[in-house]
């Protein structure tokens, strides 16, 4: 991989990462029973925000290992054991999202509107799909550059 595209691809995870803070800090303010609300009311009385926020700590993770990988990559090529390591552990963050969203979807369930049920059970199955296609991408990945580091070592 070239360097100019590594560099381009860890800018464009810099940018997810903040497009995702300011989502996760403005969306609250938009829903219609926040619209008169508080900031505290909105930030602290809300379990399910706090659910999401606590959700979307394993993607922020995810984020911060793919950068470093881009970086890996960038100067050595990317065939190592520590790019292996990154791979699996955005594996595993994709899964720690999936078992989060699987969990507002039972909140939704219980504790939502009827009417906002099936919008937001149709959000989470595109996160769960998302999930699932970047964590079989970085499984397969990090098996051909594992066999890649074997070789090369062995």
């Amino acid at each position: 991989m070239k360097r100019s595209l590594a560099v381009f691809l860890q800018a464009g995870v810099v940018l997810i990462g903040i497009a995702t803070v300011v989502l996760l800090l403005w969306e609250p303010h938009l829903e219609g029973r926040n619209a008169h609300a508080t900031p505290f009311e909105i930030y602290f009385k809300d379990p399910f925000l706090a659910y999401v926020y606590l959700g979307s700590t394993p993607f922020f993770i995810a984020l911060y290992r793919a950068f470093g990988l881009f970086g890996q990559v960038r100067q050595n090529g990317g065939f190592s054991q520590e790019s292996v390591d990154a791979l699996r552990a955005i594996k595993r963050c994709g899964i720690a999202i999936i078992a989060f969203v699987a969990g507002a979807v039972g909140f939704i369930i219980r504790f939502g509107d009827a009417d906002d049920r099936p919008a937001g059970i149709f959000m989470s199955l595109l996160v769960i799909v998302a999930s699932t296609a970047i964590a079989t991408a970085a499984t397969l990945l990090a098996r051909k550059l594992q066999n890649s580091v074997s070789a090369s070592e062995g």
